[in-house]
């Protein structure tokens, strides 16, 4: 079969990310013998500098990790809801939705500290060794992509007028940036610096690991230290957001002092001899899951279109249920989303004809309930992008900015982790910091009694949803990729093609189950400011067969052909445990994701 890259193949270690710097420093780290959490974490700081339009430090981070001869984890980089961020508190404002932009949008910072716990954990390498690659893209500047420079054209003027200190990093001169010229952050190179210096071991501290002291002294400097003062600080600046007037947030100095990233089990799946890992109910990853519990027995023809139809109607009702009952802020009934006789049910009320409707389930017999606000949004414009790459207004307004990373090693170590938010165009930047704050809680809702209802000390609901897969209890595929509601979409789309098409253990043909036409619909409530939902709506890349298009339509579908290479930026590594070969594969959507490895 025909693809555009070959599928990598080695024994000594493989790495797949959304940019090609990050996946080869995170090589590089493997080749100066360090593991695949070490490289993990050198390729999530790269990621900060060099896609800063889809994550940055103080976004989140859920990370899936596999080490060798242990069950696989979870460690939840997703930061929690400040102790004054109450419904009460936003309604007296007179807002009806969290707004897209600015502080009030923000949460505790989640990912510095979840990869400083990787790190210390499973890594084996000091602090500055994986620090030094993004310091140095950061201070010395790195080619940045096209779609930096055109996210920052489209809030230039928001920068220029409200947000200065965003200016002076992203607009040097009065310039976008653009490929052909160095991107550089040299505040961000500072605080880094500042860090590994303020963090470092002295002589009279000299017993004990100086490594993982160092480490746990980064993170109270991120709590407490200097990191901590500019980040309430800024929170507390009046900023212009999405709502149209300027407000401060609600982060303090106790809330980032009393929160850590956290260890938990992941949710399981076992689907045809696999079983696969997702983080839990305050994710939307359980909804990757349900698809799978959805399914048939026998599937229709892959790709065609009775197969599209029945895994587009079946991510309808799985997406329902996210709506309905995922969130940190009540128990998510995960066991018996995940049963065979609930999905059974379900899985009836799959047609020939595609569904409007939002349709929940009620499992338990408990009544499913949905935001008045998610009812209230419903339209039918044209759908979002779908490469995983911003949508986002002059306002700062955005969707789906996120980035992947996977990396597996000679000793059969394997992760996966989706960084996002804390993005350019979201807040403005924290001068004395070099990067801004995030907005991940634009996905709470401001109505009580909800799952996903706003409330202080809970995680917002995330779109962010890496995978883990295991085949006779050993992991042997890990993938993910951007692009928001759509990512368990792609997701499932991409490992059917691998599990159907596998001739070995590991899913060899990693690179032609990520070039297949992919397709996305918007049938149920966007995560995302303003949370619109487009009952009907799927697009699908151009090239998909005009005979799937036509079949799709009669079938009640409101299709629209996108470009012919426009949904998602899937990442993937593989091993098999027989023979210990290793595999990796990435998306050429987007120009910019590499897979490296030998």
């Amino acid at each position: 079969m025909f693809t555009t890259r070959p599928t990598l193949q080695g024994t000594f270690g493989m790495v797949s990310s959304t940019h090609w710097l990050a996946s080869q420093s995170a090589m590089a780290v493997l080749e100066d013998g360090g593991n695949a959490f070490d490289a993990a974490v050198a390729a999530g700081f790269v990621l900060h500098v060099v896609e800063p339009h889809l994550n940055g430090p103080a976004g989140e981070v859920p990370i899936l990790l596999a080490p060798s001869g242990d069950p696989v984890r979870v460690l939840c980089g997703q930061g929690t809801a400040p102790a004054g961020a109450t419904v009460a508190h936003y309604r007296a404002l007179g807002l009806d939705l969290v707004p897209g932009t600015g502080p009030l949008a923000a949460a505790v910072p989640g990912a510095f500290d979840a990869w400083m716990l990787l790190l210390r954990d499973h890594g084996t390498k000091p602090l500055a060794d994986v620090l030094k690659y993004a310091i140095g893209y950061a201070e010395d500047g790195h080619p940045p992509v096209e779609q930096v420079g055109e996210t920052v054209e489209r809030v230039r003027a928001l920068f220029e007028s409200e947000w200065p200190s965003s200016a002076e990093v992203y607009l040097p001169d009065g310039r976008a940036p653009r490929p052909g010229r160095l991107l550089r952050n040299p505040a961000l190179a500072r605080t880094w610096r500042r860090l590994l210096a303020e963090s470092a071991p002295t002589r009279a501290s000299a017993t004990g690991d100086a490594r993982v002291r160092q480490i746990e002294a980064a993170r109270r400097i991120w709590r407490e230290g200097f990191v901590a003062e500019a980040l309430v600080a800024q929170a507390a600046r009046p900023t212009l957001d999405t709502s149209g007037e300027r407000h401060s947030g609600t982060l303090t100095a106790a809330d980032l002092a009393e929160w850590s990233a956290t260890y938990e089990d992941p949710v399981t799946y076992d689907w045809n001899g696999w079983t696969l890992c997702k983080a839990g109910g305050w994710s939307q990853g359980p909804a990757f899951l349900q698809q799978l519990a959805l399914l048939p027995d026998e599937l229709p023809p892959h790709g065609s279109d009775e197969y599209v139809h029945l895994l587009v109607e079946g991510c309808k009702l799985a997406m329902a249920d996210r709506e309905a009952w995922y969130g940190d802020a009540a128990g998510v009934p995960l066991a018996e989303l995940l049963s065979d006789g609930y999905n059974a049910a379900r899985r009836a009320l799959v047609g020939a004809k595609a569904s409007y409707e939002l349709r929940p389930g009620s499992p338990g017999g408990r009544p499913p309930r949905i935001a008045r606000e998610a009812l209230r949004a419903r339209g039918s414009g044209t759908p979002a992008a779908g490469a995983g790459e911003p949508t986002v207004g002059p306002d700062g307004t955005t969707r789906g900015d996120t980035c992947h990373l996977d990396v597996a090693d000679r000793w059969g170590n394997m992760v996966a982790a989706t960084p996002s938010g804390g993005w350019l165009q979201a807040n403005p930047v924290v001068p004395e910091l070099g990067f801004p704050l995030g907005t991940r809680l634009q996905m709470t809702w401001l109505e009580e009694g909800l799952p996903n209802t706003l409330t202080p000390g809970r995680r917002p609901r995330t779109t962010l949803s890496p995978t883990l897969a295991l085949r006779d209890g050993l992991p042997v595929l890990a993938f993910g990729t951007p692009g928001g509601d759509q990512q368990d979409q792609w997701q499932l789309h991409f490992f059917l093609a691998v599990a159907l098409g596998a001739q070995e253990r590991g899913g060899l043909g990693l690179q032609g189950a990520i070039d297949a036409p992919n397709w996305h619909n918007e049938s149920f409530p966007s995560s995302f400011h303003p949370r619109v939902t487009r009952p009907g709506a799927v697009t699908v890349e151009a090239r998909t067969p005009e005979e799937v298009v036509a079949g799709l339509r009669r079938r009640g579908h409101r299709v629209t052909v996108g470009g012919a290479w426009t949904e998602g930026r899937l990442c993937a590594v593989a091993r098999d445990p027989a023979t210990g070969i290793l595999s990796a594969a990435a998306n050429p959507r987007g120009m910019q994701g590499y897979a490296v490895g030998r």
